[in-house]
């Protein structure tokens, strides 16, 4: 009625013409009349009525961030003054969908940072053609949105495989960023914690050794690692989907192509290619890579017995007493073994190429422990205070040591010491 109301009006028609013709009140038509002069609003426009829950917009999303429930977002809302019902607050909170619409969008300068993340990307064949699981490993710099990708088969339970991703990875961009945001997986954080994570003891110091800082996402927080979240994506839409390879080879050869295709690509954020990006302003902020490659020891936990040692390849290596009773992990390399308790390492061996053998570190025991007849300690002892007693008692030393057995010998310098003290009473 309102666009016909207009349309005898700009036809010429009076407003008492109109309201004949309408069979509408003259206020009415006088009103859309002063509208349509006045503002040029040829069509009705309906009042807007606020919701009652938008002044507390801040505070909801607060609450969300939270991960509380309608219920209680409403009740803590109630703490604070709210008098609306709780299905108009519902209402208003599916409508404009917080939980995936509200997000921030995390910049970085070129070098400060990569993200790196598995994909399932099926059965698939491996080198030896077998059909396995498989995942593809993507690390992307957050700021050329440069990527690498690689595909493994043993993700999940494997450090060596996700620590060699990474060694490949800062090959191919001839660099290290400062900072590597990841996922909380178990091949690098045991326990996840904002504050103070426990990282895997081999990839901590795979992170020391390319001078690099780990830094996991919070747990259920994706979208801290968005860049490398849409480069899985990407890869398995894009060039997995609807493709089947006939050998390891083949798929390994087409993925390489494929990603090279794809840095080349106009990116849709930055707008610009990423390997463009990358040579111009990326490649030089990176930190160079270290000489010396990382050894890529196996990884083992072991429990320290009580007389300090841990089995480990069919022999035996000593751990500092204090850590007897309790798991330590173990690098066994090709000439050196490492021991780390708490993240730190507490003792280093020479590996031993035989079968039974006990490599000991004396001072790993406690010094009590170390005063046994057959010991050096014990015997130097013995020397000592014998030495103290003069000449005789050295002469008398030497003549024990001479004429005794081998190991007996400390027996009848405590019986010579121990008669001194009864003397000297």
């Amino acid at each position: 009625m309102y666009t016909t109301i207009l349309t005898l009006y700009k036809q010429g028609k009076s407003q008492r013409e109109i309201a004949k013709l309408t069979g509408r009140d003259r206020k009415t038509i006088r009103r859309i009349v002063y509208k349509y002069n006045s503002a040029g609003i040829e069509s009705p426009t309906q009042k807007q009525k606020e919701s009652q829950v938008f002044k507390w917009h801040e505070d909801a999303i607060k609450l969300l961030e939270k991960d509380l429930s309608f219920v209680r977002i409403h009740e803590e809302l109630q703490g604070l003054g709210f008098f609306g019902s709780y299905s108009s607050l519902t209402r208003y909170l599916r409508k404009i969908k917080l939980h995936n619409s509200i997000c921030i969008r995390f910049n970085t300068l070129p070098g400060e940072e990569a993200q790196v993340d598995f994909g399932d990307i099926g059965r698939r064949y491996d080198p030896e053609r077998k059909l396995r699981k498989a995942y593809i490993f993507n690390m992307r710099l957050s700021y050329s949105r440069k990527d690498y990708y690689e595909i493994v088969f043993d993700q999940k339970v494997n450090t060596n495989t996700w620590i060699q991703c990474h060694i490949n990875a800062f090959k191919y961009f001839q660099g290290i960023p400062k900072v590597i945001k990841l996922d909380n997986l178990k091949s690098a954080i045991i326990i996840a914690n904002f504050y103070e994570p426990i990282y895997q003891e081999q990839y901590k110091r795979f992170a020391d050794h390319y001078n690099f800082l780990p830094a996991p996402c919070r747990v259920r927080k994706p979208q801290e690692k968005g860049k490398v979240e849409n480069g899985i994506k990407y890869v398995t839409n894009n060039f997995f989907a609807g493709r089947k390879f006939s050998n390891n080879k083949e798929m390994v050869e087409a993925l390489g192509i494929w990603n090279r295709k794809s840095n080349n690509r106009i990116h849709g954020t930055t707008k610009k290619k990423p390997e463009e990006l990358f040579s111009n302003e990326e490649i030089t902020a990176l930190t160079k890579l270290p000489e010396a490659g990382f050894d890529l020891s196996s990884w083992h936990k072991r429990k320290v017995a009580k007389d300090c040692h841990i089995s480990l390849d069919k022999n035996y290596y000593s751990v500092p007493s204090k850590y007897a009773g309790t798991e330590v992990g173990v690098s066994l390399g090709s000439e050196i073994v490492r021991i780390y308790a708490q993240g730190q390492m507490v003792a280093m061996h020479n590996r031993s190429n035989g079968k039974g053998s006990f490599i000991t570190n004396r001072s790993h025991w406690p010094e009590y422990k170390l005063y046994y007849p057959e010991s050096p300690e014990y015997q130097n002892k013995c020397v000592i205070e014998m030495q103290e007693i003069g000449e005789h008692g050295d002469k008398m030393l030497s003549f024990i040591r001479d004429r005794g057995k081998s190991k007996d010998w400390p027996r009848t310098v405590k019986g010579i010491l121990h008669l001194k003290n009864t003397v000297m009473k």
